[in-house]
């Protein structure tokens, strides 16, 4: 059946809403594929993705400006940032080029794995979100490098679909000292070289297919879409989280996990 601008526009939305909150923006993507027969190359999943980077820095752009001219002033809080964005970033980066065709071809094309990892991590993030942790870092431009460098380990985590590179990483930044709120607001930073480094190195690889055929209307399509979600998302996300925590994206995680293994398993 032709799906026309359908299935991009509604893959797109779901991009924007899922990206910047601990759910898996990808196991959502590729679930929806699955039991709606919303399908996009996986590549697709990928390259829409530019659409939430660019609302970060819409959102973020006066912090953006500043930190770029404090680093070419030669600030060292600037360029101590920037280094601790990159460690965080060099992790997930070198390990998702070598094991690009696995994850594309294999993990991907597992239902099963995606909802199971849904509802681990749901159960993960509830009990962090619950403990009594002390908070030493509520700011994440005074994060120690060793810290984010720890973030980047367990961002490492999120090339699984359904483990979630936001819940991967907040579940990192609780454990070892972060308060909620600036957990979720490094995340924003973070994905800017890791998402923009994927969308690059897949939009190299299937450059013939966008440039000479349809998946380039429907990449623009899903961009535009994530691009308008995603910035509502990442305006109101850091006050929800501060006042709420993380409990109901764990909630939200479980239940479509549990719903779609029931549905994988009676066929």
């Amino acid at each position: 059946m032709e799906q026309g601008i359908f299935v991009p526009l509604v893959l797109g939305i779901l991009e924007g809403l899922t990206e910047f909150i601990p759910v898996s923006s990808t196991g959502h993507l590729l679930l929806a594929g699955y039991f709606f027969d919303m399908k996009q190359p996986a590549s697709f999943i990928v390259l829409i993705q530019l659409g939430a980077i660019l609302a970060i820095v819409t959102i973020y752009f006066s912090k953006l400006w500043q930190l770029i001219k404090d680093a070419l002033a030669g600030k060292k809080g600037a360029w101590l940032f920037a280094l601790n964005v990159a460690l965080a970033s060099i992790p997930a980066a070198i390990a998702g080029v070598l094991a690009h065709d696995f994850i594309q071809q294999v993990i991907y094309e597992s239902a099963m794995t995606i909802s199971i990892m849904l509802v681990v991590g749901g159960f993960i993030l509830l009990y962090v979100d619950s403990l009594k942790l002390k908070v030493r870092y509520t700011d994440i431009y005074t994060y120690p490098w060793h810290l984010s460098l720890i973030i980047g380990l367990f961002q490492m985590l999120a090339l699984i679909p359904g483990v979630s590179r936001s819940g991967a990483t907040i579940v990192g930044s609780l454990l070892f000292g972060t308060d909620k709120r600036s957990a979720a607001e490094f995340t924003f930073f973070i994905a800017l070289p890791i998402m923009g480094g994927a969308f690059a190195y897949d939009f190299y690889l299937n450059r013939d297919l966008i440039l000479n055929g349809s998946l380039g209307i429907d990449i623009a399509i899903g961009f535009v879409a994530s691009f308008i979600v995603g910035a509502i998302v990442v305006r109101y996300l850091l006050d929800f989280v501060s006042k709420h925590g993380f409990k109901y994206f764990a909630y939200w995680r479980i239940a479509v996990g549990s719903l779609a293994i029931i549905f994988l398993l009676n066929g």
